[in-house]
């Protein structure tokens, strides 16, 4: 897999002032169109308490013209589904806007469920909650960051990726998940977010594994997984699916058999010798545990590395120097009392 090389003057700060500059020549002060690129790159909708925490203010008139400058201009989609200022949810879609920053196509301008937004508005928060990290948002800036960061020490093969179709007609999506990542200042430490959806651990675990050969090869690193309130109790098992994925190292011995399984069941044969049927009963039957079901679904896009990722103990070891670590954070803030649709975007 290749991809073209960023460009060598890329520079997150410098980026980050172009862009601002961009959405101001739109008639933004510097603070609006900061906040402004924020929105876009992070969530594409945004509520008005988010830009008064922001802009350090409190709900005034200068709130209130912000917002209908917006809404006049028709560069946002006010949404109501609540009562006015609580729950007035803000969609900016205004094309010349993403186009300005570089992102005409992102899919934060496209009309998304409710659900989908207040997932959208969380990821936000966490964002603008840790001002002390820089916040990575596009596949551009991490890939980016991340060759210049590691330079050769991790090919791109080993990046989180997902791919679709065969050869020359295979295309490659690098950190397909989403999340921000985000990065200090010295590059010393990195933190990366993740929105739990869905009370089963399944996804997460694919999301570990994918970023398993990444998180090797930093000094140190942060996983901060949050949980929406309808998720919290389930806190304890992403807790063991986080042990099992990261820090507990899966047998050496074990992975021949399992990269075979893995192959058997990939290509579907119908037509195995006895032998070979009998070998693959056997192996479905002592891999059907989550781990190795979340493994196979890893393993179809990053292909055999991320087996020989799973019986390294460099990730347990990086946990026990605490150069490793895990938040699970319960959110307390309520999301315009629709905190049940998350999930079910």
């Amino acid at each position: 897999m290749t991809l073209p090389p960023p460009p060598r003057a890329w520079n997150i700060d410098e980026l980050t002032v172009d862009r601002t500059q961009a959405v101001a020549a739109f008639g933004f002060t510097e603070r609006q169109a900061r906040f402004l690129a924020t929105v876009m790159l992070h969530s594409g909708v945004f509520v008005e308490r988010q830009y008064c925490a922001f802009a350090g203010i409190v709900h005034g008139q200068k709130t209130h013209d912000f917002l209908e400058r917006l809404s006049t201009r028709e560069m946002v989609k006010p949404i109501a589904v609540g009562p006015l200022h609580r729950g007035r949810l803000y969609h900016v879609h205004h094309k010349p806007l993403y186009a300005a920053i570089g992102e005409m196509d992102n899919r934060h301008r496209k009309p998304m469920s409710t659900g989908r937004m207040i997932e959208r508005l969380m990821v936000l928060d966490a964002v603008l909650d840790d001002g002390t990290f820089t916040w990575l948002a596009t596949e551009f800036d991490k890939r980016s960051y991340f060759l210049r960061r590691l330079s050769t020490g991790v090919p791109l093969r080993d990046y989180p990726r997902l791919t679709f179709g065969e050869g020359t007609a295979q295309t490659v999506r690098l950190f397909p998940d989403k999340m921000p990542i985000g990065i200090q200042r010295d590059g010393h430490d990195h933190r990366f977010l993740y929105l739990v959806t869905c009370p089963e651990p399944m996804d997460f675990r694919v999301f570990l594994l994918r970023h398993a050969e990444l998180l090797r090869s930093l000094h140190q690193w942060t996983i901060r997984v949050l949980f929406p309130q309808p998720f919290a109790r389930a806190i304890p098992r992403f807790g063991h699916a986080a042990r099992e994925a990261i820090a507990t190292p899966m047998n050496p011995d074990a992975r021949e058999e399992l990269l075979w399984y893995f192959r058997e069941r990939h290509a579907g044969r119908r037509d195995r010798a006895p032998a070979a049927e009998q070998r693959f009963r056997t192996a479905s039957l002592y891999y059907r545990a989550p781990r190795f079901r979340a493994l196979y679904r890893a393993w179809l896009h990053q292909g055999d590395g991320v087996v020989w990722a799973a019986a390294s103990a460099v990730l347990k070891d990086k946990l026990e120097r605490r150069e490793g670590r895990f938040e699970f954070v319960p959110l307390s803030r309520q999301y315009l009392h629709l905190s049940s649709l998350v999930g079910v975007a």
